[in-house]
């Protein structure tokens, strides 16, 4: 089993930054795929980026050139930087990783981009 546990949500002005911690209960190492996701209200969740073993990254069209996916192996945590953020970026992000053939979820952490 994997536990997952997001951080770094919060208020944040339009055009401001923000960084988002997805902290791991086993060394991400052995974690192929990991990823980023949100839910805005009324909506379906949505992914906003990827990273893999060998730091290849994707991205929503949505977020490229904004935000950037990284991971920490001695960590076991992985990021999300999010620049010049816009009020559509408001949503409950999610860090999300496959492991072992199991799909695993934190349990969200709220960004608010707002005036």
């Amino acid at each position: 089993q994997v536990h997952l546990v997001e951080s770094g949500g919060g208020l944040v002005q339009p055009g401001g930054s923000l960084r988002l911690s997805c902290a791991a209960s086993v060394s991400i190492f052995t974690i192929y795929l990991m990823g980023w996701y949100r839910q805005a209200p009324g909506k379906q969740r949505e992914l906003v980026a990827t990273i893999n073993s060998g730091d290849s990254t994707s991205y929503a069209t949505s977020v490229k050139g904004r935000f950037t996916i990284s991971r920490d192996n001695a960590r076991n945590t992985m990021y999300l930087q999010m620049n010049m953020v816009k009020p559509e970026d408001t949503a409950v992000y999610y860090c999300n990783a496959e492991y072992d053939q199991e799909t695993y979820w934190g349990q969200g952490t709220q960004v608010t981009v707002s005036s």
